[in-house]
């Protein structure tokens, strides 16, 4: 899935306008040609596409980890407003682009997908590979909904191909979205391979029970929606992920996870996948805002310090990143990692900064020595004068004041840029690994007080993560599983992948954490921030707002 060849499934539509811009088709593709087999498999390739739009880009990460119990607002960046629920930059300013273009691009992604199963049954190509293909459009499909379900609420339920302009739109009950979202997703569990696949990135069966189960357990929550069994299957799901593929297994080590060359390692159930090629790693088509809608994974931008701004031993290169300081861990974050036992603090964090400029070194200071350090204990001014080098202490990362200096996120680091200025990573990002099935299924035994069975399976997780010998010192015990300790793990095991709001949207906490652990938010976050607003023009273009109107709040 490296190399596909990005083709787009919009529509033609039809103008009756003569003053407008004729295209010339180089090409010579037309609407029929997703009528033929090869036309039918590149329209299965093209519903990938949007995922890069969502997954590891600035938009995707602002709208899951901004505006968090876990990170707050860095110095830099034009989006604040999200981490701060400040409404009316939500609604037009410029945080509103955000809302818009992940409302769009998830759209069209439904509407490539929809393309793919409304015509696949006139396509001529073996049964048993044209089942397969659908199974994947309908895993994407659900999957572009499950994420607009969770922001937006009641949205616009379409399964069909949009073919000509329409001006009418409905807001379809949660209850019924969810039951196309399993629906779609128990025909992928049936009927896609169990088999690693070949092209590593399409949905294959893993992939499909793992979000079914997280699905799901998020359904399970909602009174509106929910099903007697959902935990009891969630949890069956999960289970059969971790129990039923040889090929999928937790790596020994945290920290090896995010290595660029271990990218396909045993314990990533389902990636997106980045390449160094441009043509398929930067997309800016149709972007309003400017700027690309898809820059590769960026994610190595926005979780770093300024390392490089004049700090004696320091310049910017490429192996530690382009700081743009957009997201800046809380204290509830740092405090959150038992140091003695867990290895998933360093495994985490980067905290010390080696001296890369020779023009500009501190006294006694060489090339390869340490420049900067972020401790986890408080260094006193007695011991900081002995030092060469510069110590940001746990005080001033405190200070809200500072949104400079911090532990810097290193899962997203991406040394395989050409430039210092690149912004395009090559990095896969992971959608789903297996520690978090582990975390799903645990999730979904607390919430049938299965609590045995809830701490067995966080166990496993918290066992890998260990310190060498420290692996008694992290095991705990039934009496300690609650959605607290099961939310304060997963931050753990999953800081800054893209997962944090939902989280925190599903167990019905983000409210009641914001106000406690994210100072800049908790004034101005209220219920109804648990729905993102309608993007204005979607607004705009109906002809029946009494039927499509504002989310509350808005």
């Amino acid at each position: 899935m490296k190399k596909i060849v990005l083709l787009c499934m919009m529509a033609l539509i039809s103008q009756s306008c003569k003053n407008i811009l004729e295209e010339k088709i180089i090409s010579g593709i037309t609407a029929d040609y997703y009528n033929t087999p090869a036309g039918l498999e590149d329209g299965v390739k093209a519903s990938y596409e949007p995922l890069r739009s969502w997954y590891g880009s600035q938009r995707g990460f602002t709208l899951t980890v901004f505006g968090t119990d876990e990170f707050t607002k860095g110095a830099d960046g034009d989006f604040k407003p999200v981490n701060d629920y400040e409404t009316p930059s939500m609604i037009s300013g410029p945080a509103s682009t955000y809302f818009r273009e992940a409302w769009n691009q998830l759209y069209q992604g439904i509407n490539t997908t929809n393309a793919v199963v409304t015509r696949a049954p006139t396509v001529e190509m073996p049964e048993a590979l044209k089942t397969i293909r659908v199974a994947e459009a309908r895993f994407l499909r659900a999957h572009y909904y499950f994420l607009l379900v969770q922001m937006y609420g009641p949205v616009h339920l379409t399964l069909e191909e949009t073919t000509t302009v329409i001006t009418t739109a409905n807001r379809t009950p949660v209850s019924q979205i969810y039951d196309v979202i399993v629906e779609d997703l128990e025909f992928a569990v049936a009927n896609l391979p169990a088999t690693k696949p070949a092209e590593w990135g399409r949905a294959y069966k893993p992939a499909a029970e793992h979000m079914l189960a997280k699905v799901l357990l998020t359904r399970g929550y909602l009174p509106e929606a929910a099903k007697p069994d959902d935990f009891s299957r969630a949890a069956a799901l999960a289970e059969s992920v971790l129990t039923n593929y040889s090929y999928l297994s937790l790596i020994p080590r945290f920290i090896d996870l995010w290595a660029m060359d271990n990218q396909t390692n045993p314990e990533v159930v389902w990636a997106v996948q980045y390449t160094t090629d441009p043509l398929t790693n930067t997309n800016t088509t149709g972007n309003p805002a400017g700027g690309a809608f898809n820059s590769g994974n960026s994610g190595h931008l926005y979780f770093i310090m300024e390392y490089d701004a004049g700090h004696p031993g320091m310049m910017r290169d490429i192996a530690n990143g382009r700081p743009f300081k957009r997201f800046k861990p809380t204290q509830y974050t740092l405090k959150s990692f038992d140091l003695e036992n867990d290895s998933r603090y360093h495994g985490t964090f980067k905290t010390v900064w080696y001296a890369n400029n020779p023009n500009n070194l501190a006294p006694g200071m060489k090339i390869g020595d340490t420049a900067l350090y972020v401790p986890t204990f408080e260094m006193s001014d007695a011991v900081r004068a002995t030092k060469n080098y510069k110590v940001f202490n746990p005080s001033l990362v405190a200070q809200r004041s500072n949104g400079r200096y911090f532990p810097s996120l290193n899962k997203f680091i991406d040394p395989s840029r050409l430039t210092l200025a690149q912004e395009p990573g090559s990095r896969d990002f992971f959608v789903a690994r297996l520690a978090e099935t582990y975390l799903i299924a645990a999730e979904a035994n607390f919430k049938l007080g299965n609590l045995e069975k809830a701490a067995e399976q966080i166990n496993i997780v918290r066992r890998r993560a260990a310190l060498p010998g420290k692996e008694d010192a992290m095991t705990i015990t039934a009496d300690q599983v609650t959605l607290d300790f099961i939310l304060q793990e997963r931050t753990r095991e999953l800081l800054g992948e893209m997962v944090r709001w939902f989280d925190l949207k599903r167990t019905g906490t983000l409210v009641d954490r914001v106000k406690l652990h994210n100072p800049d938010a908790a004034s101005n976050i209220q219920p109804f921030h648990l729905l993102r607003p309608i993007p204005q023009d979607q607004l705009d273009r109906v002809t029946n707002p009494e039927e499509f109107a504002q989310n509350e709040g808005y």
